[in-house]
């Protein structure tokens, strides 16, 4: 139940942004020739970050003002797809291989929607009891 709601929140808010992206990409002057990698990182990024952000949810849905704890508890665990996404695309404009960053994001998007659902399930699971 968890990953379907999961899935849902990122047809609906990730989707979105990874359709867009070579128009972003265009509007902010990147190289023609990094809008695939764009594409590509933000398809395994931004479902990296919606499973991050539903774990921090979970373990906040019982408090009253959440919003810097959830910033908190979220934000770190995040860093490191921003900055391998980043990295890629920075290595596509300066003509390197890519691949390990590739690699580094779909083990993190494998990691997250294996373990993901059954953390938040798990904090759901404690904050209703």
């Amino acid at each position: 139940m968890v990953l379907a709601k999961n899935l849902a929140h990122w047809l609906i808010s990730g989707l979105p942004v990874v359709l867009v992206s070579p128009l972003i990409g265009y509007m902010l002057s990147l190289p023609a020739e990094s809008f695939g990698t764009l594409f590509v990182t933000l398809l395994l990024g931004t479902p990296v970050l919606s499973l991050l952000g539903s774990i921090g949810v979970a373990l906040t849905v019982g408090l009253g003002s959440r919003g810097l704890i959830l910033a908190v508890i979220t934000l770190p665990m995040s860093v490191p797809v921003l900055i391998a996404g980043t990295m890629a695309v920075q290595q596509t404009l300066n003509g390197a291989s890519l691949a390990g960053y590739l690699a580094i994001m779909g083990a993190m998007l494998l990691a997250s929607i294996s373990l993901a659902p059954l953390a938040s399930a798990a904090a759901l699971r404690i904050s209703v009891n």
